[in-house]
């Protein structure tokens, strides 16, 4: 599962756009020890996973799915980089906004 989750967060972070220093940085951690996280050397607390999958835009669920793809992301129309810690947490709880919007107008459309 751990190779599955380093796989997801490398593909995800691409996709999206943003260095390692911005995810190590929104976590509040050394870009080495998010490096380690990308690498499967280490297994990501549940914390720092919510945290990534709301900056990503995705559902939690995503990050252990063998199949992911960026179209399990809400992307930005811009590129994420060289952004301080408080603007990443701010695009993730945008994103969140954004993804339980999406949830519940499926769940009204059913």
């Amino acid at each position: 599962m751990k190779e599955i989750i380093a796989q997801n967060l490398k593909r995800f972070r691409e996709a999206s756009g943003c260095t390692q220093d911005v995810i190590a940085s929104l976590l509040g951690i050394g870009r080495s020890a998010y490096s380690n996280y990308e690498l499967g050397e280490r297994e990501m607390p549940l914390n720092h996973l919510e945290k990534v999958a709301d900056f990503f835009g995705c559902e939690l669920s995503a990050m252990f799915n063998e199949q992911a793809s960026e179209e399990d992301l809400i992307i930005c129309a811009f590129r994420i980089n060289d952004i301080s810690q408080e603007d990443a947490e701010q695009i993730a709880q945008f994103k969140g906004l954004v993804k339980n919007y999406l949830k519940m107008q499926k769940l009204l459309n059913k």
